[in-house]
């Protein structure tokens, strides 16, 4: 139960920082972050669907691993027990 806790609480966390405003700014390479920039000053939204994006691309795959690895786990303890 401990350990569930504690993973729990490091998926907080994760998600946290992954969501955090700040993150939006720096998930950019340069040319990419200057095109967005240049249209959301006349008004456009691309900037913040493109971190919109960049942030999906990333998270998708570590949900992926924390839910095989819990998987494997539950199922290595049901063998064992």
């Amino acid at each position: 139960m401990h350990r569930i806790k504690s993973i729990f609480y490091k998926i907080i966390i994760l998600t946290i920082l992954v969501f955090n405003p700040i993150n939006y700014i720096l998930a950019q390479c340069p040319m990419c972050k200057m095109a967005a920039e240049s249209n959301m000053k006349d008004g456009g939204l691309a900037g913040q669907g493109l971190n919109n994006g960049i942030l999906y691309l990333l998270v998708i795959p570590y949900i992926l691993a924390f839910t095989l690895i819990y998987l494997y786990r539950k199922s290595r303890k049901q063998v064992d027990s």
